[in-house]
C-alpha cells in the first residue's frame, strides 16, 4: 500500500474515531440528563453527573448543539443546588440558562426567514435560579419584569426545552411574581397572582396577612395556620425536582410568631402560646416571638412569667447585629420596667428607643408608650393630646383600652382642677 494511501486510511480512522467518540458524549450527556428530568427525586450524585457530562460535550458541540447543551447544564446545576443550598450553585444555574438563550438556535421558516423566539422556559429558569439564591430586594423590580416579559408573550416551542416543562415553568412564574409581590407589600396584588392550587401555603399566608391588616384576627388565624401547616408538611420532605422544587423557602419561625400574634388577638391564649414557643424554639436569636409571648403571658394573668419574657426579648434584642436592634431593646426593656412599676425609668427607655432607628411596625408604639409614660405621671394637658392623637395608629399589640382609660382619668382631673379654680 503506498504512502498516500495510509495518510488516507489514518485519516478516515482518525476521523470515524472522534465522530464516535462524539456520539458517544452525545450519548452521555442525553442519558445522564434523561436521568435527573425523569426520577420525581433526583439524586445529588445524578444531578452532578449531569452536569460534568454536558460540560464534556460543549467543546466538540456543533454551534446548533450549543444551546440544548447550556439548558442540560442548567437544569442540572439547578437541581444540585436545590439539594445542597449553595448559593454560588445558583448563580452557575442561572449562568447556563442565560448562555442557553444568547446560543439559541436560528430555525428558518420558509422565504421569510423568521426565528423561533427563545423559550420562555429558558427565561423563566434564568429568573427563577436568581429567585432561589436570595437576591437582596433591589433585584427583585428586574426580575418581576423578566417573568412578566416571559409570560406576556409566551414562547413554548418544543426543542431545546421540553414542552409540558416550559408549560409548567409559565405557571411556577406566576407564582414567583405573587411571592414578589408579597416581599414589596403588595398584598393585594399578590393576592390575585398566587394559586392556592398551586402555592397554598403563600396563597393562605396572604390571605392572612390581609385579614390581619384589616384587624378580622379569626379569618387571620385560619390564614396563617393553614400556611404553617402546609409549610410544616413540605419542610420534611422537600422536592427537588423542577419546577416544583423551586420556590420561596417560608421563614416558619416567623410564620409560627404571626400565627401566634393573632391567635393572641383573638383571645385563644392557650395556642397563641403553643405558637409562640414553636416559634422561639425555631429561632430563639428573634426577639420578636418573644415579646409576642410576653403580651400573651400577661393577658393569661402570668405576670411573673410576662416579665422574665420581656426582660429576655430586651436582651435577645441587644445581642442582635440589625440595625433596629437597639432601638427594640429599649422598648422591650420600657415595657418590663413599666410592668414592674419603675415609670421614670421606663419612660427613659421608650425615649432612648426613639433616638434610635426602630421598625416601623413598632414606632408608633414607642411613640404612644412615651406619651402613656408623661399621662400617667401627671402631664395631662399636651401629652394626652398627644396620645390620643398616636392612638389611631398603634399596632394592635398596643394596650389601647390602658391608655384610653388612662387619658379619660387625665381629662376628667383636668375638669375637676378647671372647676376648683372657677369657684375660687
Amino acid at each position: 500500500m503506498g504512502m498516500c494511501a495510509w495518510i488516507l486510511l489514518l485519516a478516515f480512522c482518525g476521523i470515524t474515531f472522534a465522530a464516535d467518540e462524539h456520539q458517544s458524549l452525545v450519548l452521555r450527556a442525553q442519558s445522564d440528563f434523561d436521568r435527573v428530568y425523569l426520577s420525581g427525586k433526583p439524586l445529588l450524585t445524578d444531578a452532578q453527573s449531569c452536569a460534568q457530562s454536558q460540560a464534556a460535550l460543549l467543546p466538540v458541540a456543533a454551534p446548533e448543539e450549543l444551546s440544548l447543551i447550556h439548558f442540560r447544564s442548567g437544569y442540572c446545576t439547578l437541581v444540585s443546588s436545590l439539594i445542597t443550598r449553595e448559593r454560588g450553585s445558583f448563580a452557575d444555574a442561572e449562568r447556563a440558562f442565560r448562555q442557553a438563550a444568547a446560543t439559541w438556535p436560528t430555525l428558518i421558516k420558509g422565504k421569510n426567514q423568521v426565528a423561533q423566539p427563545v423559550s420562555s422556559g429558558v427565561r423563566v429558569l434564568a429568573a427563577m435560579a436568581v429567585l432561589e439564591g436570595a437576591p437582596d430586594a433591589a433585584a427583585l423590580p428586574e426580575l418581576d419584569r423578566q417573568l412578566a416579559s416571559a409570560l406576556e408573550k409566551p414562547s413554548c416551542a418544543a426543542g431545546v426545552v421540553p414542552e409540558r416543562l416550559c408549560r409548567d415553568l409559565l405557571a411556577a412564574a406566576g407564582q414567583w411574581r405573587g411571592w414578589i409581590a408579597v416581599r414589596q407589600n403588595r398584598l393585594e396584588d399578590a393576592g390575585g397572582l398566587l394559586d392556592p392550587a398551586l402555592w397554598p401555603g403563600w396563597s393562605a399566608w396572604v390571605s392572612g396577612r390581609r385579614a390581619f391588616d384589616r384587624r378580622d384576627f379569626q379569618t387571620a388565624v385560619a390564614g396563617y395556620g393553614k400556611a404553617v401547616a402546609d409549610w410544616s408538611a413540605r419542610e420534611t420532605s422537600p422536592p427537588t425536582s423542577i419546577p416544583s422544587g423551586v420556590h420561596p423557602r417560608p421563614n416558619l419561625a416567623s410564620a409560627l410568631a404571626d400565627l401566634g400574634g393573632a391567635q393572641l388577638l383573638t383571645g385563644d391564649y392557650r395556642a397563641a402560646l403553643r405558637s409562640l414557643d414553636a416559634a422561639v424554639k425555631r429561632d430563639p436569636s428573634s426577639a420578636w416571638p418573644l415579646f409576642l409571648r410576653a403580651r400573651a403571658k400577661e393577658a393569661a394573668g402570668q405576670r411573673d412569667a410576662a416579665l422574665a419574657d420581656y426582660n429576655l426579648a430586651s436582651r435577645t434584642a441587644f445581642a442582635e447585629a440589625g440595625e433596629n436592634a437597639a432601638g427594640e431593646a429599649h422598648f422591650y426593656r420600657g415595657l418590663w420596667l413599666f410592668r414592674r412599676n419603675d415609670r421614670a425609668r421606663a419612660e427613659d427607655e421608650f425615649a432612648s428607643a426613639l433616638n434610635f432607628a426602630v421598625a416601623p411596625r413598632l414606632r408608633p408604639d414607642v411613640m404612644a408608650w412615651r406619651n402613656l409614660m408623661a399621662v400617667i405621671g401627671g402631664a395631662c394637658g399636651a401629652s394626652r393630646a398627644s396620645l390620643e392623637q398616636a392612638l389611631p395608629a398603634v399596632s394592635p399589640f398596643f394596650p389601647k383600652d390602658e391608655a384610653t382609660a388612662a387619658a379619660a382619668l387625665c381629662a376628667s382631673s383636668d375638669t375637676a382642677s378647671a372647676a376648683g379654680n372657677s369657684l375660687r
